[in-house]
Parts: structure tokens; sequence; C-alpha cells
């Protein structure tokens, strides 16, 4: 192989390294709305006006961009050009995290479509549990004799502003409402805090890296030069 053989090879190599550095961080991004696909082979309610019900079949649920704390779901059809309901949910880090996705329901009586309870993306050490409406929210937590979340808003008719700032309150199955904090952890527990996996985003290793490749390249392309031109 002559020297520009060598020279031309290098600095293929080079390219495909810098494509491969870049697009790494920038797949990793998409997974932001933690995009799900879910099929239920029951119907099964969903935060609606009154008693919303999902037939059976295939649906996509993914976060929507919306710039807020707050995390505002949004339930597609399996081909997502139809959207069934945008809802509000509140991270839970007291729900028992899960590897895979995960769907919890709450008991219903036989014969009656279950209530979703929450929603696991596979590797969060949380939970995103659902909040209804009160008047919803009150029949289910005497219902399935446990709290509820709950907003006055009806969710699936609200604006997503108004999902932003919505008041967020737990009923008991007595039907007194309590602070959502008195059932829900907003942030993960003080003893597993620190083991909790960051953010990915971007390293700045292929950067160093690319950037010392880049150096080596030019040292090897200038003494190149300069012996053809000696």
């Amino acid at each position: 192989m002559t020297k520009m053989q060598l020279f031309k090879a290098f600095a293929t190599a080079l390219c495909l390294l810098m494509v491969c550095g870049f697009a790494a961080p920038r797949a990793k991004a998409q997974l932001w709305n933690k995009k799900t696909t879910v099929t239920f082979s029951v119907p099964v309610e969903v935060p609606g006006v009154g008693a919303q019900v999902l037939p059976a079949g295939t649906y996509v649920f993914k976060l929507a961009d919306v710039g807020s704390s707050r995390n505002i779901v949004q339930i597609f059809s399996a081909d997502e050009l139809h959207v069934y309901t945008t809802i509000l949910a509140i991270n839970n880090y007291r729900l028992q995290p899960t590897d895979k996705t995960v769907m919890t329901f709450r008991e219903r009586a036989e014969g009656q479509p279950e209530a979703i309870r929450a929603w696991f993306y596979p590797g969060d050490n949380y939970g995103q549990q659902f909040v209804y409406p009160k008047a919803r929210a009150t029949e289910l937590a005497k219902l399935t004799n446990e709290p509820v979340l709950a907003t006055p808003i009806e969710v699936a008719t609200a604006p997503i502003e108004a999902l932003k700032t919505a008041p967020v309150v737990a009923i008991k199955p007595s039907g007194e409402t309590i602070e959502m904090l008195e059932v829900v952890q907003l942030t993960p527990p003080v003893e597993t805090a620190t083991a909790e996996k960051l953010p990915q985003t971007a390293s700045l290793f292929p950067v160093i890296l690319l950037a010392g490749l880049l150096s080596l390249g030019a040292g090897f392309a200038a003494r190149f030069v300069s012996k053809r031109t000696a």
C-alpha cells in the first residue's frame, strides 16, 4: 500500500469515527419522550371525562414536550395519527421500579374495566402515577380502597397549559382530601439519591478523542506533504 493509499484510508476511518462519535448522543436524546407501544387485551379506563375507556387494542404512550416539570402524557392510536387523551402524571418514587415497560392498574369489580394507575418506563427508578378528575378519583378511591391522585379540572379537555399548573391532591377511600405528598414521593429517597442514574447526556470524551485524532492526522498529512515537496 502506497503512502497516498495509507493517508486516504486514515482519513476515511477518521470520518467514520466522527460520524459515530456524534450520532450516538443524538440517538440517546430521542428517548426523552419515553415513547412506549402497549397492547391491551381488555378494555382499560384512563383519566378523562367521566370514566373514559379505551377498547382492547394497541396504543402509543408518549410524554409531550411542554417544557415543564409536570409529566403530560398523550395516548395515541397505534399509527400515532390520533390522540385519544392528554393527561397528567406525577413522578412517584414510592412505586416499585422495574427494568421493563409495565402498566399497573387498580383492582375493579369483575366485568368492569380496570383503571390505569401508573406507567413505568424501562430503567426509571420511579413510576408515573396518573391523575384523575376529582369526581372520578373519589369514586375510584372508594371502589379500590386506596388513595387516588386527583385534580379539580377535567384533564382530558383542559389545555396543556392548564395541566402544567393544575392543583393535585389525593382522595382517600373515605372521600377525604389529603395532600399529594402524603401519597407521592417526588424525589428519590435520601439513601438512594446518590446511586440514582444520572441523565444521559453527551460526553466530552468523543470530542477529546476526535481532537487528538485530528491533530495526529494533521501531523501525518504535513509529514507526507513535506516529503513529496522535498
